[in-house]
């Protein structure tokens, strides 16, 4: 097996390690699920990531997403460049909010109005507010596997993936705030009754229902279109408001996030990624009975001193107007993910190894299981030590995988068939080095 040179990285790994818990400020970013050192990232280039000790990688984590034009796209770095020689923050309403706000209305169906965070999380724990406040009703549903950021009540697990009252899943998150979050199984409708009769048996029932339509964080599983279906006609049928979490898929499956698979539009969408073309930022969106009802106008409190940050508007208006005017980009990065993942996936059974794939759009997962994988339980089947193997050995070939069996992948402008063959070719070595070792 090729080794690169890590010593930079291991030294700046060991420091970090000195003054940052875990030496990383995200936890997936430690490696600890596929083991080695996490290479410490100087600059990137289109859809390459250089580390600090000069090493090279075709980079498919991409920022987690975002960065659907690579790294430092001239016109988004142009525009971000002009928008900071004017000032980095106010604390004051612009005219880009306005602009931005208008370009996302515009291309999402179901949303009259939007209001900018500076986070996923912010995005989701605010939906989840507003939700609550509407219905005047407290139990939420969340569904196993599906991450919707940090914030208390969503920190919780399953239990056996059926209907259940959601326990703490991280210390310091008592149970009184996670006492009103049931669990459900993802693609599982009578999961999601049953979490509704429990509500209603102990209190006013269920205020909202949240889940990814495009679930990217137990890896690439999408729902089921009769799924989503029959969860958007049950919320309508109980008076729930559905919160459709499209921070990862948001622009990023499809200019329409997931309405374009599904056309099943949210009554509240929280984004992310995308929409700050690759600054800090978040929003949430819907009708215009539920988000006037968020203070000032309203009287439910959200706030954020840096919320609709000018920089981050300006760099993801000229994102979004990109994505706009070339709509063609999205069927031309699913070729090379379909290429990719079915690439591998023939490799690999090659070397008698059954690869479990998927693609959105620019995005794409692959799992190490024996059987397709359509919930958090099944995802967790997966043979998470053959993935650390085959995530080393391809990084040490220069591709850059997510660090863990549970997250997702992204191709971006500037990747290539050419690319996509070179890192095929670097998967059939690594499999082979795999096989040679041993599963």
């Amino acid at each position: 097996m090729e080794i690169l040179n890590h010593l930079n990285s291991i030294n700046d790994f060991n420091e970090a390690k000195q003054v940052i818990p875990g030496g990383v400020n995200s936890p997936v970013r430690a490696f600890k699920s596929v083991g080695g050192t996490p290479p410490f990232i100087k600059r990137g280039e289109g859809p390459y990531l250089i580390d600090e000790d000069n090493n090279t990688y075709i980079d498919f984590v991409q920022s987690w997403g975002p960065l659907i034009f690579g790294h430092c796209d001239k016109e988004i770095e142009a525009v971000v460049i002009e928008t900071i020689k004017k000032g980095l923050s106010f604390g004051a309403p612009t005219t880009l909010e306005t602009a931005l706000a208008k370009e996302v209305i515009s291309i999402y169906e179901g949303i009259d109005k939007i209001r900018f965070v500076s986070s996923g999380t912010e995005a989701t724990m605010s939906a989840i507010r507003l939700a609550r406040a509407y219905t005047k009703r407290d139990d939420i549903i969340k569904f196993e596997g599906c991450y919707h950021g940090h914030s208390d009540s969503l920190l919780v697990s399953a239990g056996s993936g059926l209907a259940t009252f959601g326990s703490p899943s991280s210390p310091g998150v008592p149970e009184d705030f996670t006492k009103h979050t049931l669990v459900a199984r993802y693609n599982d409708i009578q999961s999601v009754e049953s979490c509704i009769q429990i509500s209603k048996q102990k209190g006013k029932g269920i205020a909202c229902v949240i889940l990814e339509p495009i679930a990217g964080n137990m890896g690439l599983v999408p729902a089921k279109k009769e799924f989503l279906e029959s969860l958007e006609r049950l919320c309508k049928q109980e008076g729930i408001v559905l919160i459709l979490d499209e921070v990862m898929s948001g622009f990023r499956a499809s200019l329409n996030g997931s309405q374009n698979f599904y056309g099943v539009n949210g009554d509240l969408v929280t984004f992310g990624k995308v929409i700050g073309g690759g600054m800090p930022v978040g929003a949430f969106g819907g009708r215009s009975e539920i988000m006037n009802l968020l203070s000032p106008q309203g009287s439910v409190y959200q706030a954020g001193t840096l919320s609709g940050n000018p920089v981050a508007m300006s760099a993801g208006l000229v994102a979004l107007k990109k994505l706009k005017n070339n709509p063609e980009i999205y069927n031309e990065l699913e070729l090379l993910a379909l290429r990719l993942t079915e690439g591998l996936k023939n490799i690999a059974a090659k070397f008698g190894i059954t690869l479990q794939t998927c693609v959105r759009g620019s995005m794409f997962g692959f799992f190490f299981n024996q059987n397709p994988v359509e919930n958090f339980e099944d995802a967790l089947k997966s043979d998470t030590e053959l993935f650390g193997k085959f995530h080393q050995g391809m990084l040490e070939k220069g591709v850059y995988f997510a660090a863990s069996q549970f997250e997702t992948g992204f191709i971006c402008v500037g990747m290539n068939e050419v690319m996509i063959d070179e890192v095929l070719s670097k998967a059939k070595e690594v499999f082979l080095e795999i096989g040679a070792y041993g599963k």
